[in-house]
């Protein structure tokens, strides 16, 4: 019988970099078709414009007009902004509107995210098998949130970089290492990284992975080294000394006033937040804990990672998904095992109930992300008003100083939905967030559009209006769940404009 021919280079690439080219391709699907960003990921999203764009003239940064309720630092920017900015040069140099370097910064970052978590899925192949790491990467990408937040530049994600480098380290027995991604994590970017530092540094004393004395000297000198750096680089951005992710700690843990933003009942992370996010993980990850104890000194760090942020009033999904790899591990053992065991009495059952639930689960992140790709009318309203208002007064690419000035005010509500610095255009285009103006003021000032929640405002024409996600409804037919969408964002036109009263608008619902 001959030997089996070798595999192709193809072949080989495919099966050493399949499980990337299948996330990374989700992970870019949702920038390509959600591209604009909410006001969370603002202070990155802004930052990484001006340093794009404006380069060293910081006195035209954005942070300085509007610095947000409390610093971050702009070290991730600054990043992800330097290995952008060779893309974006080409893309100025000719002139392809700014949105497509929102694109391009959303897209290294993914990268960025993806990487880290490669080297993690490779720690779990070697310590559990291939099986285990394809049903890791299986789950994960039929998991709505991990792909969708992978490339938006939230602090939360920036320290998801790093936590995902810390459980690689974990699995592969490097201790003083693991803690060392996670002070990087705790003291730049997230300040609540210190829990999960907390809880898998105990974990490792008491499972003598290193002494007391050593760990001491490996926190003290990395910390001194983060903190050092970050102050150094954020005082010089924000004009003042500052540590930000201590000013974060000092608002959020101290003064408790992130409970202003909302709160949920403590239990909100375990039987919300955990269950959307991962889906049918969920319950495959207490199996898994309960069928391979390997997993269980992992998992049990991570859980009580939750349980003590869950002492915190104000919840978001995004401040524990830093938890989801970890437990999907623990998911991924139960999947594993379930289907190295598909062909026995009582176990085929249980195969067939999870592949049920894979596609349960598949549905629901369709259906998240049909809604996510509709709750962003901000910036689909300001592109709608470039388009039409270029295509009928025919403006030119590159217009000169004859071109009459367009002045858009852009109000807090629609920057919140999705207006950012990238999505603005070059001259004759203007624009303004001005803030505390009221709805009898607007006449009195000389904009061209509104950008704007209100319906009508006097002094100005409702253009045309942009909808957006408003709720789910169950309705009895097929398909069983529906998307209803409402008029969100209305765009207004100056009525002493007379290129406004020439042209025909669709007028507002």
């Amino acid at each position: 019988m001959a030997p089996p021919s070798p595999p192709t280079p193809a072949a080989r690439l495919l099966r050493e970099y399949g499980w990337d080219l299948m996330l990374g391709s989700i992970a870019a699907f949702y920038a390509v078709m959600v591209p604009y960003t909410k006001v969370e990921e603002s202070f990155n999203v802004q930052a990484m414009h001006d340093i794009l764009y404006h380069n060293h003239h910081i006195n035209k940064y954005d942070h300085l007009e509007f610095p947000g309720v409390v610093p971050r630092t702009f070290i991730g920017a600054l990043v992800i902004a330097i290995i952008s900015s060779p893309a974006v040069l080409i893309m100025r140099a000719v002139h392809v509107p700014k949105v497509y370097s929102l694109l391009a910064v959303r897209l290294v970052l993914g990268c960025a995210i993806l990487m880290t978590l490669r080297l993690f899925r490779v720690e779990v192949k070697r310590k559990f098998g291939h099986h285990v790491e394809a049903f890791f990467a299986i789950l994960t990408a039929i998991q709505f949130h991990v792909l969708f937040y992978s490339t938006r530049p939230l602090p939360n994600i920036f320290a998801l970089a790093l936590v995902n480098l810390a459980y690689s380290f974990w699995f592969k027995g490097n201790y003083l290492r693991t803690l060392q991604a996670l002070i990087v994590a705790a003291t730049v970017f997230r300040c609540d990284m210190i829990l999960l530092l907390g809880t898998i540094g105990i974990t490792l004393l008491l499972s003598r992975s290193f002494s007391l004395l050593e760990a001491i000297k490996c926190c003290i000198s990395t910390a001194v080294v983060c903190i050092g750096f970050t102050v150094l680089v954020d005082s010089i951005m924000w004009q003042r000394i500052m540590w930000p992710e201590f000013e974060v700690l000092w608002f959020n843990s101290v003064l408790n006033r992130s409970s202003e933003w909302g709160t949920h009942s403590i239990h909100w992370y375990f039987t919300s937040a955990l269950p959307r996010s991962m889906l049918v993980a969920y319950p495959l990850c207490l199996v898994g804990a309960l069928l391979d104890r390997r997993i269980v000194p992992y998992v049990i760090p991570v859980t009580l990672f939750v349980v003590l942020y869950s002492k915190l009033p104000h919840k978001e999904l995004r401040f524990i998904i830093a938890a989801v790899p970890m437990l999907n591990v623990s998911a991924s053992l139960a999947a594993s095992r379930l289907y190295n065991n598909r062909k026995k009495t009582g176990w085929n059952f249980l195969y067939v109930l999870m592949l049920g639930a894979f596609l349960v689960s598949l549905g629901y992140s369709a259906v998240s992300f049909m809604a996510s790709y509709s709750n962003y009318p901000g910036g689909n309203a300001l592109k709608a008003l470039h388009e039409v208002v270029s295509n009928k007064l025919r403006i030119p690419l590159l217009p000169d100083n004859s071109t009459k000035e367009k002045m858009v005010h852009i109000d807090a509500f629609t920057a919140m939905g999705g207006v950012s610095r990238f999505c603005e255009n070059e001259y004759p285009w203007r624009y303004s967030k001005e803030e505390g103006i009221s709805i009898e003021e607007y006449q009195t000032r000389n904009f061209t559009y509104l950008l704007n929640e209100h319906r009508y405002i006097s002094g100005y024409k409702c253009l045309f209006a942009v909808e957006g996600f408003s709720r789910a409804k169950i309705q009895p037919r097929f398909p069983p769940l529906s998307l209803v969408k409402a008029p969100k964002v209305f765009v207004h036109g100056n009525t002493g404009d007379p290129d406004i009263l020439s042209l025909d608008w669709p007028g507002c619902p």
